[in-house]
């Protein structure tokens, strides 16, 4: 019986394109530490599709390290982060941001993940106390964690908020070719980018064997920043090889785009044949990511087929499992999951 994939969107390598355009240079021999020609292209490149041509972009190796090393660099050390329970941040980075010395305050959302404005103000009232840490940024998700999106007006009254009232507005985009391929997306990327004060890129999870693109739009913000990358061992020598894999997934095709699109379509096509199975979605998600509720003792008989991943309990009966698709996913992938899948 074949097995079929769906635990995460970075289980298969790089699209063919990035691995034939990594091969093309492979022993042409470049500068090292992104002081190369292909790195400053796709830098450029990268400020050309966000609109935002004063933008610092730095390349970094993963989510992780990429969320630390860029929250820290931008929090003085008395500083602090206000982030949704649910974020990658607080909850699935055991603790390497609270390493580098700063504390997470974390916010109780909602089942799609999102922060809103109305829920800052006590955070604040709270630490005006000066014995406490100072809120200076808020950190969210798009896609977040449970697969929701951010629209316009949804991160347009959240930037006004962190605005008027000295916040920095953080986003981790591991998923963000997901967030902006999404039906519920109303955002162009340079709109995204002048609402926010950094966000990153995510390649990893779309298509590249591996690399995230950080963008800090604000340039008064970026000083020193080369120096706190390399301090905190984030400086790959073989940069260029991030270099050429951003200049292909930007190319004139838009591979970024098309990658995270058809990771969206394979998972919209899972949660209707989940859906016309009797299957219960614990939330609606409009991205790559699907969560559904299933009887305990159905666990078995799923994972005899797949590979998913355990995402939370739902009752003492039920527990909430978690399907990911990703640009290798094909219709015949979910087809026949589905096939394999029991009815409920």
């Amino acid at each position: 019986m074949k097995r079929y994939l769906f635990r995460n969107d970075y289980s298969f390598g790089a699209h063919p394109k990035v691995m034939d355009a990594v091969c093309a240079v492979n022993l042409e021999g470049n500068w090292g530490y992104g002081d190369d020609g292909y790195t400053a292209r796709a830098k450029e490149r990268i400020r050309e599709v966000c609109g935002c041509p004063d933008a610092m972009v730095e390349f970094l190796v993963g989510g992780t390290q990429t969320n630390v090393v860029a929250c820290a660099f931008l929090l003085q050390p008395w500083q602090s982060v206000i982030c949704p329970t649910s974020g990658h941040l607080n909850g699935h980075e055991v603790g390497a941001f609270e390493a580098t010395g700063h504390k997470i305050i974390p916010v109780e959302v909602g089942g799609d993940g999102k922060i809103t404005p109305e829920m800052l103000p006590p955070v604040l009232e709270w630490h005006q106390d000066p014995h406490l840490t100072q809120p200076k940024l808020v950190y969210i998700s798009n896609a977040t964690e449970n697969g929701a999106v951010y629209t316009k007006a949804e991160l347009t009254a959240l930037s006004d908020f962190c605005r008027k009232n000295g916040l920095l507005l953080f986003v981790d985009g591991a998923r963000l070719g997901a967030a902006l391929t999404s039906p519920a997306n109303d955002l162009t990327l340079p709109e995204f980018a002048r609402l926010v004060d950094a966000f990153y890129i995510g390649g990893t999870k779309n298509g590249a064997m591996f690399g995230e693109a950080l963008v800090i739009t604000r340039p008064e913000l970026t000083d020193g920043f080369f120096r706190m990358k390399k301090r905190m061992g984030a400086v790959m020598e073989k940069g260029w090889i991030q270099g050429v894999t951003f200049l292909t997934l930007f190319g004139e095709d838009e591979l970024y785009f098309s990658m995270a699109r058809q990771g969206n379509e394979m998972a919209a096509r899972l949660q209707d044949g989940l859906r016309a199975k009797g299957w219960t979605l614990w939330v609606e998600s409009p991205t790559n990511q699907v969560f559904a509720v299933i009887p305990n003792e159905v666990k078995a008989r799923v994972d005899e087929v797949c590979d998913c991943e355990v995402w939370c309990p739902y009752d003492e009966d039920h527990t909430v499992i978690r399907f990911v698709t990703c640009f290798h996913t094909t219709q015949a992938d979910v087809d026949g999951l589905l096939s394999a899948l029991p009815n409920l």
